[in-house]
């Protein structure tokens, strides 16, 4: 399955179909649309450590901006079976990141990794931060101690998690990334120039301030919310636990490629 080397564009958008991290996803549709009308409905659950107000309160809003972003269909009447990704809205929010990942090399900045999905994105946030730390990048190194009420915040192969009963934890929430960055200001410590994070450590830390680009699924809205308000400067769109972790390798080499970190 995995493409040796950098894959071309149309064959990173064949192999995103092809391994469902975009296409017809496995999320189904009735799974989407109940999340965005949680969102919409303020379950704080869903907001990924962003303050949304009752700005999305209308859950056809939700629906509109996550056809524009994500490409989910939007008929809001089509409640049931498969729903989608679009590859090109993938690609194109990885060109995004790219970009933002050559300024953070230019300029020598610190950069800060975090992952709530640990089974299926730990590794293309370790082979980031990799690229980043020999570009001439400082990778944050979280404060020691930190935990929330999930667990304890620790970091592996420089990027954060939760860990759980000697596991690392899946989380959606904000509160670890609110523990990392508080504990770097209590230490008289610089935030981050940039996070590259996914889910609640993305939307946090693109309300409190701080340059974050993410990764998000087709059931999570809340940073394609932000995104478009200019909280957070890149979401991008992928199944974020495919079958296994090896299928995101080729998205990962055509990420540092386009970053001219490869």
């Amino acid at each position: 399955m995995p493409i040796p080397g950098t894959p071309s564009r149309a064959e990173l958008v064949e192999h995103l179909v092809r391994t469902r991290i975009a296409g017809d996803v496995a999320t189904p549709r009735e799974n989407n649309l109940s999340h965005y009308r949680k969102l919409a409905n303020g379950d704080r659950g869903f907001w990924l450590g962003l303050e949304l107000g009752d700005r999305w309160s209308d859950e056809q809003d939700v629906l509109a901006v996550m056809a524009e972003r994500v490409g989910v269909n939007d008929d809001p009447e089509y409640r049931y079976g498969q729903d989608t990704i679009d590859p090109e809205l993938t690609v194109a929010a990885l060109e995004r990141v790219a970009g933002r990942l050559r300024k953070a090399a230019d300029g020598g900045q610190r950069v800060l990794f975090a992952t709530g999905h640990p089974g299926g994105l730990l590794d293309v946030h370790r082979a980031t931060a990799a690229a980043l730390r020999a570009a001439g990048c400082e990778i944050v190194v979280i404060p020691e101690g930190l935990t929330t009420e999930e667990g304890y915040v620790q970091q592996f192969a420089d990027v954060a998690v939760l860990e759980h009963g000697a596991s690392l934890w899946h989380t959606h929430s904000g509160e670890p990334m609110k523990a990392i960055l508080t504990g770097l200001e209590r230490a008289g410590r610089p935030l981050p120039d940039l996070v590259v994070a996914d889910h609640g450590w993305a939307g946090y830390a693109g309300q409190h301030g701080v340059d974050s680009v993410g990764y998000a699924d087709c059931n999570d809205p809340a940073l394609f919310l932000a995104e478009s308000e200019g909280t957070l400067q890149v979401a991008v769109p992928l199944d974020d636990h495919v079958v296994s972790p090896r299928y995101y390798d080729p998205m990962t080499a055509y990420l540092l490629a386009e970053a001219g970190l490869a």
